[in-house]
């Protein structure tokens, strides 16, 4: 009886041995975390950053899922940047997506070792961001807009759909578009050439913002053209109402959300695009790319966008010729 009892007992221990332990716990795969730097509010343009997240759906990256995203708003005060982006640095983010010019610059004092994406920032080279389009070395890179490109076909555009000005407005915000600039003088030689002069028009605080309209009234200005800048564009509404109120017919760069707040005419590549592509370089950092290895973009597609409404109260009447190359007219 005791052997087999003994026997019994052995069988059960052996048996209890011969079952699989489970595994340890594994620690939790660590989740990318994606600094975002904005130079608004959390309640401006949110539609961008979700532009950005549909991008990286799109690429298999689920924010709360695989990826996090950690946006930081200088609530519009440029100088707020240069903290986010060291916070971004103690952080150790695994990539800086750098939503506007001084954003990129920030993050670039901030760390030569964190990837940096750009977004938003215009011309790279002239900047100084990247050594060239196709080999931006370092640790950014990203997308150009081009915008010092476009400014020819904005004066075009505004000529056209206003062919008797010939005193244009141009509303500027320093540092970009600085007289001495390539693009500027090039501009102003396209001017000649169109029989238009060119009235500069430099806004250094959106304080000014109405002053400078003023100002506009009193030299006389037929027509305006809005050069791109981020602060331009947060205060799109207001500077829309300061154009309609003083019965100016204006283009307002690459910035169709100008647009669709009433503002004339709009010519460039779609910024909301733009975001949903920055998506594209994040995904090939996090896979092992090296950013100075990743060719800047250039934009492929732009789009003209004219509000007829705008036109009509400004007594506009603009050439069937210019709405057929509109990609949107809105009604």
């Amino acid at each position: 009886m005791r052997r087999r009892t003994r026997g019994l007992m052995l069988t059960l221990a052996f048996a209890i041995l011969a079952v699989p332990l489970p595994p340890l716990a594994q620690p939790p795969a660590k989740v990318p975390r994606i600094g975002v730097l904005l130079l608004g509010a959390s309640s401006d343009n949110p539609y961008l950053l979700d532009a950005f997240r549909q991008g990286l759906r799109e690429l298999g990256w689920v924010e709360g899922q695989n990826i996090a995203i950690a946006p930081r708003y200088a609530e519009g005060e440029p100088d707020r940047l240069a903290a986010l982006a060291a916070e971004f640095v103690r952080l150790k983010v695994d990539v800086i997506l750098a939503a506007n010019p001084w954003a990129a610059q920030a993050a670039q004092h901030a760390t030569t070792e964190l990837p940096i994406v750009m977004v938003g920032v215009g011309s790279p080279v002239e900047q100084g961001f990247v050594a060239s389009l196709a080999r931006p070395g370092g640790n950014l890179t990203g997308l150009s807009e081009q915008y010092s490109e476009l400014s020819f076909k904005w004066l075009e555009l505004l000529k056209e759909a206003v062919p008797q000005a010939s005193r244009v407005g141009v509303l500027t915000m320093p540092p970009f578009w600085p007289v001495q600039s390539e693009p500027w003088q090039a501009l102003q030689q396209a001017a000649q050439t169109m029989r238009v002069t060119l009235h500069r028009v430099e806004v250094h605080e959106p304080s000014d913002f109405e002053s400078a309209f003023a100002g506009m009234t009193q030299e006389h200005v037929e027509a305006l053209m809005v050069l791109p800048h981020p602060l331009v564009f947060r205060h799109r509404t207001r500077l829309v109402t300061l154009a309609a109120e003083r019965h100016l017919p204006t283009i307002w760069g690459p910035f169709r959300e100008c647009v669709d707040a009433g503002g004339l005419m709009a010519y460039g590549p779609s910024l909301q695009g733009q975001y949903r592509r920055a998506a594209y370089f994040v995904d090939k950092i996090l896979k092992g790319a090296k950013p100075g290895d990743l060719p800047v973009e250039q934009p492929t597609q732009f789009e003209l966008v004219i509000n007829l409404k705008t036109a009509q109260a400004l007594g506009l009447t603009i050439p069937p010729t210019l709405l057929f190359q509109a990609d949107e007219v809105i009604r």
